[in-house]
């Protein structure tokens, strides 16, 4: 049961022993010129770029977390393609060194005191302030979780505590629905609710099971995927596969004891339908991070108030935001993190020397779609939904090199890249694919 009540706690796309880091349980006051709050991929790569724009000991970054996770690698986990203990490291061994490691968790942001407070009762005050706190998963907001997890035939991709469960539970499959869910919130990387739907047809393809299954995607949303481009590409796999996609329809309760699974219909409220399943991937409700949503940051909604281009807060010039708990509307990935930091450490030292930000965020972010053990559409697109492709391929198609790409390059990319504060996204790399040309 610990573990199912740690589920209610807050996720960030990466959570977060680097040589000689400084760690400590503070008690007394204390100022830097630059705290990072929160350890997660944009805490930390932040922190690694901040460090060198200003000097190790001005930057803290603070995060309760042990282990930092590359979570993207959980669709792959939660199909038995990867492990779980290869997805996490400690968060001492990517914390930039020198650095001070604060290991408390954040309670409360006074921006008009520019201080912190965490939970230990330490107030920290900062001159610029960096807010890269993730986001929340809503487990309970499902009727019946995060208790059901304690039965078999139930998984989700989206917990360290319960990716494998998803693994058990395709290995396990006999016969029946396989069914998989999308939430009626915005998620972080939109993708993975399907990605898990295309990798369990082809394990039972693979082990001969796939005739007695039934394979049942129950999305919100009242599309297959937001960009059209890709999303025709996914509705031929789905014909092709014979998957069965419901638009529209929302996961509201879990009855575990008797695998059943409750979905409303968002188009009719009030009519539900209930679906036996032999295995069930559940995609949690999210929702804004719990301290940004309490403190003036936050927009009416609850999430970081930023500028879209600048990533600088529309209201406190001092701080400034990256990730999962922004504003920003594009989807939440670690592609955008990268994206993102390289144009936050653009504005941050325009800001100290008192110039304009000069350069904007497109809102560039990508999603590779695993449709299989060894294929993958690689959807890249900016803030208006346009496919910003790196590659001058037709990267809608599946293809065995961008698997490659999403389960051997990206993880040591993130690990060695993105987390040193080296990797800034594949801007660069796409003028020169594409000749200089967008």
């Amino acid at each position: 049961m610990a573990a199912l009540r740690r589920l209610r706690q807050c996720h960030p796309s990466g959570l977060a022993i680097s040589n000689l880091h400084t760690s400590s349980r503070a008690s007394a006051k204390q100022h830097y010129k630059m705290l990072v709050l929160g350890g997660g991929s944009g805490g930390i790569t932040m922190g690694a770029r901040m460090k060198r724009m200003m000097g190790a000991d001005n930057v803290a970054v603070v995060e309760p977390s042990e282990m930092h996770y590359y979570q993207p690698i959980w669709t792959l986990v939660g199909a038995g393609a990867k492990t779980v203990a290869s997805s996490g490291r400690t968060t001492g061994s990517v914390m930039p060194s020198g650095v001070k490691w604060v290991k408390s968790s954040v309670q409360e942001i006074n921006p008009d005191t520019n201080t912190v407070r965490t939970d230990d009762g330490t107030e920290i005050s900062y001159e610029y302030l960096i807010v890269a706190l993730g986001l929340q998963l809503h487990y309970e907001k499902i009727k019946g979780l995060p208790e059901g997890f304690k039965h078999p035939k139930i998984g989700s991709n989206y917990s360290v505590q319960t990716v494998e469960k998803t693994w058990k539970a395709l290995q396990d499959f006999k016969e029946g629905n396989a069914v998989f869910s999308f939430p009626n919130t915005p998620v972080k990387c939109a993708g993975a609710p399907q990605k898990i739907m295309y990798l369990s047809d082809a394990y039972l393809r693979k082990t001969g099971k796939r005739a007695k299954a039934n394979i049942v995607y129950n999305t919100s949303l009242p599309v297959l995927f937001g960009i059209k481009k890709y999303a025709d590409s996914l509705w031929d796999i789905v014909k092709r596969r014979d998957l069965q996609v419901n638009l529209r329809q929302n996961l509201i309760e879990v009855r575990a004891d008797k695998q059943e699974a409750v979905f409303e219909n968002l188009d009719k409220p009030g009519e539900t339908k209930v679906i036996e399943y032999e295995m069930l991937h559940v995609t949690p409700p999210m929702g804004p991070n719990l301290v940004v949503k309490a403190s003036p940051l936050a927009d009416e909604v609850g999430w970081l108030d930023v500028n879209k281009d600048t990533l600088q807060h529309n209201k406190y010039p001092n701080v400034f935001g990256i990730g999962d708990c922004t504003n920003l509307p594009t989807a939440k990935t670690a592609a955008a993190v990268a994206a993102q930091s390289a144009i936050l450490n653009r504005t941050i030292s325009k800001i100290l020397k008192n110039e304009k930000p000069d350069k904007k965020y497109d809102g560039y972010t990508s999603c590779p779609l695993v449709t299989s053990y060894n294929t993958v559409i690689l959807a890249e697109f900016d803030y208006n939904g346009q496919p910003l492709e790196t590659f001058p391929i037709n990267q809608a198609k599946e293809r065995r090199l961008m698997y490659h790409m999403k389960a051997d390059v990206m993880p040591h990319l993130y690990w060695h890249g993105l987390l040193r504060g080296l990797w800034g996204g594949p801007g660069p790399y796409r003028k020169i694919f594409h000749l200089g040309m967008k």
